[in-house]
């Protein structure tokens, strides 16, 4: 059985994020998460409603291990109070907006985790702003393509997680970008052959397919900065109108095709506000069955355990699966 934070455990770290006046009432774990838990802490008292309490607890992480994980491999599961801390100093540093951290603290003393206290952004998801209040969420989205357009132009010569280059500009790029994720995606199409009939069955065709995209791309010696898994249940809007970068451990120098790919499966019909003209199409190409077979493996992966949302993961699985074949049928 897994054991979550409660309003008890999580009081004495919002007193000390907050001031010892300051009481929490209540605590909400909020839905979604794999990897890390994300809970409201409410508040009484006239000033700040509610924060939010990021917890990088084993039992909050839903992910079968995998072993030891190369340090070199910017794909590496990428969840932590460091890789957090350092995305968020990085990316506040080029004027995006994030969640302000009120405290953190991986010493274990005052909880057994790993924590981080960060602000509550009030307003809710772009994703929800898309249905309810379509004026505000353009506002938004066109603030996001202007955060988008900063991070992109912000470049390395090396690829690699953000907290990796913080202590040595990047490892590992003797490695194209390009043959990195086909290395990826072909053992996410073993992966996934092993678990799905449909791709089992087409695994040769899939296999040279990403093979042949891959000769096509020509190298790259320079990488910009991207979220790596921004849709727009990533993205928070404030009082103001402004979006807010969520989920921000995965920062890292790669290819931002790898980013477009995932804007244009997350963004669909609305992604033209944030696309440019200036993208690698084989790139594209590559990334784009990469992605959708990733889209196939990690669902069913994380469906070998006890993860609850097993309905909609199974969902994107056989989504992704259908949407890699079709690819295959436009070759």
């Amino acid at each position: 059985m897994r054991q979550f934070a409660d309003t008890e455990n999580l009081s004495e770290l919002v007193r000390d994020a907050l001031g010892a006046g300051r009481r929490v009432v209540s605590v909400d774990r909020l839905r979604g998460g794999s990897q890390k838990g994300v809970y409201r802490a409410r508040l009484d008292g006239p000033r700040t409603e509610s924060v939010i309490v990021y917890s990088w607890a084993e039992d909050e992480n839903y992910w079968p291990s995998t072993g030891e994980a190369d340090p070199t491999d910017p794909f590496a599961p990428a969840s932590g109070m460091v890789q957090f801390l350092t995305a968020q100093r990085t990316l506040h540093g080029l004027g995006v907006r994030v969640p302000r951290v009120l405290l953190a603290d991986g010493s274990r003393r005052r909880f057994p985790a790993d924590f981080a206290v960060v602000e509550d952004v009030a307003g809710g998801t772009l994703e929800a702003f898309f249905e309810t209040d379509p004026e505000r969420a353009a506002g938004a989205l066109s603030g996001l393509a202007e955060m988008l357009g900063v991070m992109h132009r912000d470049r390395s010569r090396n690829y690699g997680g953000v907290d990796l280059r913080e202590h040595g500009d990047g490892v590992g790029s003797e490695v194209p970008c390009e043959r990195r994720v086909l290395d990826r995606a072909l053992g996410h199409l073993k992966e996934a052959a092993a678990r799905d009939g449909s791709i089992a069955a087409a695994e040769a065709a899939l296999r040279d397919r990403l093979v042949q995209l891959a000769e096509l791309v020509s190298p790259r010696q320079e990488y910009g900065l991207i979220h790596g898994e921004l849709g727009p249940d990533h993205v928070l809007v404030d009082g103001d109108g402004h979006p807010v970068l969520i989920d921000i451990e995965g920062l890292m120098y790669f290819d931002i095709e790898w980013e477009h790919v995932f804007l244009r499966l997350r963004f669909r019909e609305r992604y033209a506000a944030l696309s440019r003209s200036d993208l690698d199409p084989r790139r594209l190409d590559l990334y784009m069955l990469a992605m959708r077979l990733s889209l196939v493996a990690g669902p069913l992966r994380l469906l070998d355990g006890d993860f609850p949302g097993r309905a909609f993961m199974q969902g994107v699985a056989v989504h992704n699966a259908k949407e890699a074949l079709a690819l295959l049928q436009q070759a």
